[in-house]
């Protein structure tokens, strides 16, 4: 099986790498789970600009800019659709300013795909959209590592869908 590790990137601290790359081991080692992880393949488009520069890029040339977000924005959606099988969502206040972990979120909802989300700002903040997109909503990674152990550990070939 293989998850998505969707959450803030533009406005998150080290765009978000470190969670990403704490779920990629845990998921590998316990559950023998893959994941797409949004944060290396975005480099994999970027590697020959560095952070800032590419950043800047939104006001400095804007059109290229834009056509190398809409290579990131059709790379992720694409990996939502075809080659996941379960979102691990990341939700914090630098997700209220993106767009692109709400779009993964609400696409993998469409689809039918199991969403579980790690939220840290009050209930009351997160949108009822996300809310509702998710199946399960967890205050920490270790509460979702227990919930994710029950539901797939020892099936780690097998689609489950979970509604």
């Amino acid at each position: 099986m293989k998850a998505y590790l969707s959450g803030p990137i533009e406005n998150a601290e080290n765009d978000g790498a470190s969670w990403r790359q704490d779920m990629t081991l845990w998921l590998n080692n316990n559950l023998n789970h893959k994941v797409f992880n949004p944060v290396i393949e975005t480099k994999n488009i970027i590697g020959h600009l560095n952070s800032n520069n590419f950043r800047s890029m939104k006001k400095t040339d804007p059109v290229k800019y834009k056509n190398i977000i809409r290579k990131i924005i059709k790379l992720d959606l694409e990996a939502v659709i075809n080659d996941s099988d379960y979102l691990i969502v990341k939700w914090d206040k630098s997700v209220l300013k993106g767009g692109g972990t709400h779009g993964e979120v609400t696409m993998a909802y469409w689809i039918k795909k199991p969403v579980f989300i790690v939220n840290s700002i009050p209930i009351d903040d997160m949108s009822s959209w996300i809310f509702s997109c998710s199946d399960f909503i967890f205050n920490d990674f270790k509460s979702l590592k227990k919930k994710l152990t029950q539901l797939y550990k020892g099936i780690p070939n097998t689609k489950r869908i979970i509604k």
